[in-house]
């Protein structure tokens, strides 16, 4: 069952009941909240996302609500918690659904021993996956929306996960996450793109997410051999350039972009290792995003 399949009030009494067990690629989370705009994005950007039956194991167990304090009577905050334990400061009333968000991003670098995880996104096209580290602000989520309506398949806007033993690459296919004036530029650029409501001054400024295409959900669970490991920068006025980078200095720029590298130990050094090997690394600037798909769909047709 997907989630569209589900209606409002049955996916509402999910959220307030034993919980919604939502199915992102390999993981399953477990989501509890009685706030509407909590329900209404899952809706709207999950819509495609498979509901498996509440008796099944999950990897996360999320909640969102409000601090139980005379705070929530004048000046209404959310909290987000995993496994009961809060793991943010609280945040306005209205930012409970980015909240969710960057809480299961939280989940995904925090949680999960079995896989290297970067801080990326990632794509695929022909079989080969294009991962784009890079940290915020590096134009790296508006590349990843623009591409994944520009014939590349999303396979994550935030969390690319290794396998530690074949380095085959894969990603939940979460909403794309968009600030400030990425979200007119995604807008102008693809028009066919669900997003939701912007929600202003948060930390981060103006956020809307971007829904997954229907197929790149749909093929959530397929992975990619590595391809291009390329760090993207978007510099006002910049031309479009992609140019190589050395196998070394490209280990060391992607380790300074995992979240469990250290944890991991040996089996992080060598499946990092072997990714690069398998892969060309480039570095890539730009301020033309339409120069960019241009670019990119170049690089994937060998041009």
């Amino acid at each position: 069952m997907r989630i569209a399949d589900l209606g409002q009030a049955r996916l509402q009494r999910s959220l307030t009941g034993r919980g919604l067990y939502l199915r992102t690629g390999p993981f399953t989370s477990r989501i509890q909240s009685p706030i509407a705009s909590v329900a209404r994005g899952i809706e709207s950007l999950y819509r495609d996302f498979e509901v498996a039956d509440d008796s099944s194991f999950y990897d996360f167990h999320c909640e969102l609500r409000a601090p139980r304090s005379h705070r929530r009577f004048y000046r209404p905050q959310v909290l987000f918690l995993a496994d009961r334990r809060s793991v943010f400061k609280p945040l306005a009333y209205d930012q409970a659904y980015p909240m969710l968000e960057w809480g299961l991003n939280w989940c995904i670098a925090n949680q999960v021993p079995h896989r290297l995880v970067l801080h990326a996104a990632a794509l695929e096209r022909d079989g080969k996956a294009l991962i784009l580290p890079a940290p915020p602000g590096s134009g790296k989520s508006t590349l990843c929306a623009a591409l994944a309506h520009h014939g590349w398949r999303l396979l994550t806007d935030e969390s690319v996960l290794v396998d530690l033993a074949s380095s085959e690459v894969s990603g939940p296919a979460r909403p794309v996450s968009l600030k400030n004036d990425s979200i007119r530029v995604i807008r102008d650029t693809c028009p066919s793109a669900v997003l939701s409501t912007p929600i202003a001054d948060t930390l981060k400024g103006a956020v809307a997410h971007m829904r997954p295409p229907t197929d790149a959900v749909r093929r959530s669970h397929e992975t990619a051999r590595p391809g291009w490991i390329v760090f993207p920068r978007y510099q006002p006025g910049a031309p479009t350039r992609l140019k190589p980078r050395t196998a070394g200095s490209g280990f060391m720029q992607l380790i300074a972009n995992a979240f469990n590298y250290a944890a991991l130990g040996a089996r992080g050094f060598h499946s990092a290792g072997r990714l690069v090997e398998q892969s060309a690394c480039f570095d890539f600037s730009y301020s033309r995003l339409d120069e960019a798909i241009e670019q990119f769909n170049g690089l994937a047709d060998g041009r």
